[in-house]
């Protein structure tokens, strides 16, 4: 999530109020539980609250879902330039007067855009809540998107973009997405092209703001030194001048990989940058669970997964390698990465090929299966250690549905996976063991596709 507004918090304020925080939330398996209230406003407006008094901190985290999938066809990237200009002039203050305020108040306002939500949080000390929910307001119902600062942000932008088209990773995971999502709004990158960036225009920002921004699509968490009965009067003055419904296109469902070959960029580097992959499962999949872990043995686990061990500590080919489970709205993917010198590429490959496969037929074994709950059960709580960490996760959770008492239940439904329910998840979710494959290099031993 990019930090955009210039406000930054007194340092031993913050270093308070997350030991603070820290210590609250240390401990999250399922013998401790996290405080959850849901708050609806004398307008409608729902909030999931955590409500801390000995921080001094309040925190407020939103999303609108649609992001960057509800981008025009032909202009992708309108919806990463709108969340680089909220900040940058609302209301009657135009840019500078709008970070002026931001810096006067001690508040951080964030935004950013991912493919099926669009992002923000604002967080200050709790004695200056009413200056940041003002803020907050006014940049997502009263952006401004003044000339001067779209060229600024389009500049920005198209920078950032002619960088990436030299980086073989950048290079990488754009073909990955291109190929893999084929023609669905999933392939186009989120930054945009250059040449769509170019023409983006103010009316196409006003166009998706007042389009996609509304109280039906939006969720919200707050956490910090606020009670419910404050906390209701204050979400209608943050979101009550929004329209009611969003004007949300619908968004197929898409099936990953379909006849999508091996693929080579072919690049004069010393190394090959890979990502790979296959069909994952979808986030309400009621083995999805088990294929977490499964994931994490395989991948996942950093320094302790299978491919890591074989790849990088029995063979020394690669300094880093992983795999990950991508739940989007509409799909779900596995995808992994590695790079590697030119001329050991081939054998890197048919080593996690051989990992996958082995892997979806044989399953993990029981001290693999175990070792792998106690570190997602053990680590769970460190994603709640700030109080923007915390309403982050409880924006997601709202996000996929996972229910309200998903933070206390979590760990349970780790531990509940069984090594049938494993090796079960591992042959869904691995399959023949076949992979897709993007190369950025310039590849010894793979045989695969150029790129148009």
């Amino acid at each position: 999530m990019k930090l955009l507004g210039s406000g930054i918090l007194p340092n031993r304020v913050a270093r308070i109020a997350a030991i603070t925080v820290a210590a609250c939330f240390a401990a999250i398996p399922s013998a401790y539980a996290i405080d959850i209230e849901r708050v609806v406003s004398p307008g409608g407006v729902e909030a999931w609250l955590v409500a801390e008094p000995t921080i001094p901190l309040i925190g407020i985290s939103i999303a609108f879902r649609g992001g960057a999938a509800q981008d025009p066809e032909d202009l992708p990237g309108v919806a990463d330039m709108v969340s680089g200009l909220l900040d940058q002039g609302a209301g009657d203050l135009d840019s500078q007067a709008f970070q002026e305020r931001l810096r006067d108040s001690n508040v951080e306002l964030s935004f950013s855009t991912g493919r099926d939500a669009f992002y923000g949080s604002m967080r200050t000390l709790s004695e200056n809540r009413e200056s940041g929910a003002e803020l907050l307001r006014l940049a997502i119902t009263e952006p401004r998107f003044d000339a001067d600062a779209v060229e600024r942000r389009r500049a920005q932008g198209q920078a950032r973009l002619r960088r990436e088209l030299q980086d073989p990773n950048a290079m990488a995971g754009r073909a990955w997405s291109e190929t893999v999502f084929g023609g669905h709004p999933y392939s186009r990158q989120v930054q945009g092209t250059l040449e769509s960036v170019e023409a983006i225009t103010v009316e196409d920002l006003n166009a998706y703001h007042e389009a996609k921004f509304a109280r039906d699509n939006l969720v919200v968490a707050v956490v910090g030194d606020i009670v419910a009965a404050d906390l209701a009067p204050l979400l209608d003055e943050i979101f009550g001048g929004l329209p009611q419904s969003a004007e949300l296109r619908p968004v197929p469902a898409v099936d990953p990989f379909a006849g999508a070959p091996e693929l080579l960029i072919e690049l004069p580097i010393p190394q090959t940058v890979m990502r790979f992959g296959r069909p994952g499962l979808m986030r309400d999949d009621d083995d999805f669970m088990a294929a977490l872990v499964v994931n994490h043995i395989l991948g996942g686990g950093s320094f302790t997964s299978r491919l890591f061990r074989e790849v990088r500590e029995e063979r020394g080919l690669v300094y880093s390698v992983f795999t990950a489970l991508q739940t989007l709205d509409k799909a779900g993917v596995l995808i992994g990465g590695l790079a590697t010198r030119n001329d050991r590429a081939g054998e890197a490959l048919e080593l996690v090929r051989a990992n996958v496969e082995r892997m979806a037929t044989e399953g993990p074994t029981v001290e693999e299966l175990e070792s792998a709950k106690r570190f997602l059960t053990g680590s769970y709580a460190l994603r709640f250690d700030s109080s923007s960490g915390i309403a982050s996760q409880l924006v997601q959770i709202q996000l996929e549905d996972l229910g309200i008492d998903y933070v206390n239940i979590r760990n349970d439904l780790v531990e509940a996976v069984g090594i049938e329910d494993a090796r079960r998840a591992a042959s869904r979710l691995l399959g023949d063991g076949e992979l897709f494959v993007t190369l950025v290099g310039q590849p010894v031993g793979i045989a695969a596709g150029p790129s148009d």
